[in-house]
């Protein structure tokens, strides 16, 4: 049988009730009033559902379960955005109707300042769960209603909806904010899990058996160990907003240095261990890779968190499926160009400056994006990222402003989110963008000065917070003079410009190669190392196709060789080893101990190598020769070729004047 209370209840909380009031006469709302309500249009309410994509999506299942739960009260389930406007609703039949006559269906807003005091709008602002009983109700026309509410914050805490039960007021149950306000949390741990799928988690409680339930405590951390955002109830368990949490080490957290929780996952997955929070309170924990691909590998986390045997001697933790999670202290390997250029990157950690990476095709653009996304406060958002190279002009519009439905032929129903909204919050990376269209360089343009998008086909303005990287292999100051490329975008993305170098100048040969040996799938029993000769003969190639091609050497090969201890001469690829004979050994050795004095020295020995006719009898002929050939390709620019060279232009322009004097 259902309880009806005689008189409204306030759940002890009066004072929300009257200052809802007050607001709702703030406004200009009469509560005599029937208000006008014009739901959105249907093409709209798809752009508003496409927005909160990942909010509906994780939402629906929780909200039919909900609705299981109370059917046939004469109450109907509802999911609103942050605005509070209907995203979508599961109701009983015989209340939909009485539910319409109040505006209460999708497409509607039920912000206070739309429909006064409300369990919807009052909750959003508030930021709490709220009951709004028949005559609390602003509108005598909602006065039917009993409504309770819940909102629903994103992994970082900030509100992103709310769900709402709303009924009849003589069905009214106090039970039923419980149970939204735990359905609200289940969606929110969802999200929470859903966000850091390539993050360490911790599941924890005082209690065992809360442990996996509703009730545990979740808090996600990065391979480094750096906090990244905690649940409701670790926010609750630890006594701290996620504010100060975020200035806290793991080892400050939980009493323990992270380095052992890793070691705890790698031996025993699956298994509890007892942490301690800074209220002195025991937990019982979990330590968990979210998912299978996520690369436990030495390369991947810090030194610290390499088991050590019985014996003393050093080990990784197994390897799962995937690519290695980059950061930039996982990219320096050696290489004292590569070491610069990660040194200078390091120094806009937390700076929106945008950044634009120069290099040969494979040499490891994205990688160096990647890791900058991923050592960034950006660390839990989307990295997106787009190829301008691979797509048709055509097409690139659509994929990276997005479109409405009917926006073009062969359009996709309810349209599409474009790149540029994927990557909000987070940092959008557009690969190879002297490629893109002088068309969409304006509207990219517009973009980065606004701070908005329009979709394809589309009215509104769609606010965007993110990090632009771009990356290259073409001469864009070339291309400008060229009017091929727009020059006011040219300066809203180099904000610091970085170039890449060929593998074969780096010095960082042997340590590549056995990082990317160990990423290969664990479960192929791939070999692990390569033998003196393949690592002798990889030393004298010019690897064309740099980083990617040494990589699809590697796998190749490994599979050859898979069951044996090490990759040796005979299973490399024979057109590989073809290509390696037809380079003189001249070459100077590249991932010897031997390293170039510098990266300008280190161009030498690959310009040489690549014309052995061009050989100059003296040092400063090769500086002559070097420099000469980079100011060529170039077009005569001494910034750029300065830049390439990692030289100081002073030093260019010296030698300029030593040549006029010749």
């Amino acid at each position: 049988m259902i309880h009806r209370p005689a008189t409204p209840p306030t759940i002890g909380r009066p004072d929300v009730i009257a200052q809802a009031h007050a607001r709702s006469l703030e406004v200009g709302l009469r509560a005599s009033e029937t208000p006008d309500f014009q739901p959105l249009r249907r093409p709209a309410l798809r752009e508003l559902v496409d927005r909160n994509q990942s909010l509906y999506t994780h939402a629906l299942p929780v909200m039919e379960t909900l609705h299981a739960q109370i059917v046939d009260t004469q109450s109907m389930v509802l999911l609103t955005d942050n605005h509070g406007v209907i995203l979508h609703s599961l109701g009983d039949s015989d209340f939909v109707e009485k539910a319409n006559r109040v505006a209460l269906c999708p497409g509607v807003s039920w912000a206070e300042a739309d429909r006064g005091t409300n369990a919807i709008g009052t909750a959003l602002i508030d930021g709490q769960p709220t009951v709004v009983h028949a005559g609390e109700h602003f509108l005598h026309a909602n006065r039917i209603l009993t409504c309770s509410c819940a909102p629903i914050a994103d992994p970082f805490g900030r509100t992103i909806g709310a769900l709402d039960v709303s009924g009849d007021t003589r069905g009214f149950h106090k039970h039923t904010l419980a149970l939204v306000r735990m359905s609200a949390q289940m969606i929110e741990n969802h999200l929470f899990s859903n966000q850091f799928v390539d993050a360490i988690r911790v599941h924890f409680h005082a209690r065992a058996e809360f442990i996996g339930t509703l009730y545990e405590g979740l808090a996600a951390f990065a391979p480094d160990g750096t906090f990244l955002s905690a649940n409701r109830s670790a926010l609750f368990q630890f006594g701290q907003p996620l504010a100060d949490l975020q200035r806290q080490t793991f080892d400050a957290l939980f009493g323990i240095a992270f380095a052992r929780l890793l070691q705890q996952i790698a031996r025993a997955p699956g298994e509890n261990i007892v942490l301690t929070l800074p209220s002195g309170v025991r937990v019982v924990a979990r330590g968990e890779f979210a998912v299978p691909r996520y690369v436990a590998t030495a390369e991947a986390l810090p030194d610290a968190a390499r088991t050590a045997t019985s014996n003393g001697t050093r080990t990784a933790a197994r390897p799962c499926e995937a690519a290695q999670l980059a950061t930039l202290e996982t990219l320096d390997t050696g290489d004292a160009h590569v070491s610069a250029i990660l040194r200078r990157v390091a120094k806009l950690r937390g700076r929106d400056i945008p950044i634009l990476v120069l290099g040969k095709t494979g040499t490891g653009k994205e990688w160096l994006a990647r890791a900058i996304h991923h050592d960034s406060p950006r660390r839990a958002a989307p990295f997106v990222a787009l190829n301008c190279a691979s797509l048709p002009d055509t097409l690139i519009e659509a994929e990276l402003f997005g479109y409405e439905d009917g926006a073009f032929t062969g359009a996709k129903k309810r349209g599409s989110v474009g790149k540029i909204v994927q990557a909000d919050g987070g940092t959008l990376f557009l690969d190879e963008i002297g490629d893109m269209p002088l068309a969409q360089q304006v509207r990219l343009m517009r973009v980065l000065q606004e701070r908005t998008v329009v979709p394809l086909g589309g009215t509104r303005a769609i606010p965007v917070d993110l990090r632009i990287v771009c990356a290259t292999h073409r001469n864009l100051r070339a291309m400008i003079e060229a009017g091929t490329f727009r020059e006011d975008l040219y300066y809203r993305i180099n904000g610091l410009v970085v170039t890449l170098p060929a593998l074969r100048e780096r010095s960082d040969l042997a340590v590549l190669v056995e990082r990317m040996l160990a990423l290969q799938p664990d479960g192929e029993r791939l070999p692990r190392r390569v033998s003196d000769e393949v690592l002798e003969r990889f030393a004298q190639c010019r690897w064309p196709g740099n980083l990617r091609q040494l990589a699809n050497v590697l796998r190749t090969a490994g599979i050859m060789a898979e069951g044996a201890e090490q990759i040796e001469l005979e299973d490399l690829p024979e057109d590989f080893l073809q290509d390696c004979e037809a380079v003189p050994d001249r070459q100077a050795p590249v991932g010897t101990n031997s390293k170039p004095a510098s990266y300008a020295e280190s161009r030498q020995a690959a310009a040489v190598a690549s014309d052995p006719a061009a050989l100059p009898g003296r040092m400063d002929e090769w500086q002559s020769v070097l420099i000469e050939q980079t100011l060529a390709r170039h077009t005569g620019n001494v910034s750029a070729a300065a830049r390439e060279l990692g030289l100081a232009r002073n030093t260019v322009y010296r030698y300029l004047r030593q040549r006029q004097g010749r």
